[in-house]
């Protein structure tokens, strides 16, 4: 979950420099920050990422943090550093065995809560009779858990690194190597990058650099040309989420166009690989699992059959052999439950294809076959534009098989939903003291009532829950009470709209988001354009996304950055 990030350069650079590029991971976390150079400066803070002081360097590692072990606290922020502060570590992981390894250490003085500084005071336990090279050799082989794990030594002109399961890679950019928890941290600077795979270490100068295996025997690793897109429009907007929302058209385009073009063949062989499976499990976690479900429901329609599981649960509920596709649905390709799903389908003889956002990620890597979404970087932690791709791919993929839908209409039916933003304003500002929300929809429209429901949680912090309409006298209704407001997406189904009279008739508040005309059962209409199953999905989620924006905007939430969220979830 953490963002590290490591930097030796030729030539100097500032903390601002550093912080900038830290400032790029701050996604992963933003509990607490710190920094360390190799003239043996060490700063760190909680809350946001920001300049503690001005000073200059050759070499440093940064972090921001998302808490795992320990509280929130100074002590507990990123970097730590062993007894005499002349070893200092920044980590993003969990090491399971701490304490086992701490109880080793007896004499060290442990200054914070964290797991993690068990990592600096080993080396500097290993460092009194050994190099840096074979320390670390030794921590990978006795350490359990997930790392990624960048190491400074004062006065040092080098960088040690070494990772499991967490992501790790190295920038090559010149005059300088970088360390990053992603591509993004260095994707101004240069397009040159080496992967960890697990259990590699690195040693790092200016001008030099070489990967080892966890025997010590040096790697020969490939360097990576990557493409990366990042939104550079010019930030009008009061918060990254809604810049994002309105970026959703321009970046469905740019993946249509791709599937069109460049990613045609890949398409291509998507479509065989499925047709020669006898058995199709989608994977994905949080957002991109309700992105699943729409792509179930599109296939379903087309004739082909498939399920999607949640990864955390995949290995109790899933049989997968050599016969079966797995299509992993991710944005960052580092999360971890999918990540242990994928592994354990791979060792089931499975195939792997991924539908992913970030080039190069584990999740890219392990797969047989991968087709880039094509969003662009996301700045605030709600998935906004990337779920919108991930569901038009799957929408493409089923019109291969026959699906009736134009996916290059859709850009206009996410357009015509801005022009209802007065009115989401005005159904937000009545809602904004709510603590519990209701969103019921039937068939196509459920997953959509699902994903409305998380972005509420997460951004809103309102308690919602997304229901299939027909589950809610089953239990549920029972909650239902003068002024409960539930939001009902409305497409045509008669069923949906009994469900909503059932409410209604309990003294519940109905909020019909619907392409239907002259509809009674609400007084509050969110009327959208859009002249089938498909299009009224898409529209849908853009009238929850704005309809949850502005519901935090009216409670002066932290909107891009909510509590205890972090973008990348890299522990289980």
């Amino acid at each position: 979950m953490c963002g590290i990030i490591g930097i030796v350069s030729k030539n100097l650079f500032s903390s601002e420099d550093l912080l900038r590029a830290l400032k790029r991971l701050e996604y992963r976390g933003y509990d607490s920050f710190g920094y360390a150079t190799n003239s043996g400066i060490l700063e760190k803070d909680i809350g946001e990422i920001r300049l503690l002081s001005s000073n200059e360097c050759t070499t440093a590692i940064g972090h921001t943090r998302w808490a795992t072990h320990g509280g929130v606290t100074k002590l507990n922020a990123h970097p730590h550093a062993d007894c005499k502060n002349e070893i200092f570590i920044v980590h993003n992981g969990i090491i399971e065995n701490y304490l086992e390894l701490k109880e080793k250490l007896r004499g060290h003085v442990f200054r914070s809560e964290t797991d993690s500084e068990v990592i600096a005071h080993y080396l500097e336990e290993k460092l009194k009779t050994k190099p840096m090279r074979e320390a670390i050799i030794d921590f990978i082989n006795e350490a359990e858990g997930t790392f990624a794990v960048v190491v400074l030594q004062k006065s040092g002109q080098q960088l040690y690194a070494f990772k499991r399961d967490s992501p790790l890679v190295l920038g090559l950019a010149g005059d300088a190597n970088i360390f990053a928890s992603d591509i993004y941290a260095f994707s101004d600077k240069t397009n040159k990058a080496v992967f960890f795979e697990d259990d590699e270490f690195a040693e790092v100068s200016d001008s030099s650099y070489a990967f080892y295996n966890k025997s010590g025997n040096m790697l020969d690793k490939k360097i990576y040309e990557f493409e990366w897109k990042e939104e550079e429009s010019e930030m009008k907007f009061d918060h990254y989420m809604l810049k994002e929302i309105y970026e959703q058209p321009a970046v469905a385009e740019r993946l249509i166009n791709s599937l069109r073009t460049v990613q045609a063949d890949k398409l291509e062989n998507l479509v065989s690989l499925i047709k020669n499976s006898r058995r199709i499990i989608f994977i994905a976690v949080g957002t991109s699992y309700h992105a699943s479900l729409l792509g179930v429901y599109f296939l379903h329609k087309a004739g082909v059959e498939a399920q999607t599981i949640i990864a955390s649960e995949f290995k109790d509920y899933a049989n997968v052999d050599e016969n079966t596709l797995v299509i992993a649905i991710t944005q960052s390709g580092e999360t971890m439950d999918l990540i242990d799903a994928v592994k354990h389908a791979k060792r089931k003889g499975a195939k792997i294809a991924s539908l992913v956002n970030v080039p190069y990620s584990t999740v890219q890597r392990l797969s047989d076959l991968s087709l880039q979404i094509e969003a662009g970087q996301e700045i605030c932690v709600a998935a906004t534009k990337s779920f919108m791709n991930q569901v038009i791919l799957l929408l493409s993929l089923a019109r291969e098989f026959g699906y009736d839908v134009n996916p290059e209409k859709i850009s206009e039916v996410m357009r015509s939903v801005f022009g209802k933003e007065e009115k989401i304003k005005s159904i937000a500002r009545s809602l904004s003291a709510s603590k519990d929300l209701y969103i019921i929809g039937r068939g196509l429209s459920y997953p959509v009532s699902r994903e409305i429901a998380l972005k509420l949680k997460e951004i809103s912090y309102v308690h919602a829950e997304g229901m299939m309409g027909g589950e809610l006298k089953h239990g549920t209704l029972a909650l239902i009470e003068e002024g409960t407001p539930v939001i009902a997406l409305i497409n045509g189904n008669p069923h949906i709209i009994s469900n909503a009279m059932e409410v209604k008739a309990r003294g519940g508040r109905i909020i019909a988001v619907t392409n239907q005309k002259n509809l009674s059962v609400a007084k509050d209409l969110i009327e959208i354009d859009a002249d089938n199953d498909a299009a009224f999905a898409i529209a849908a989620i853009i009238a929850g996304q704005l309809l949850t924006y502005y519901i935090a905007k009216e409670k002066d939430l932290p909107i891009d950055k909510p509590r205890n969220l972090a973008k990348s979830v890299t522990v289980k």
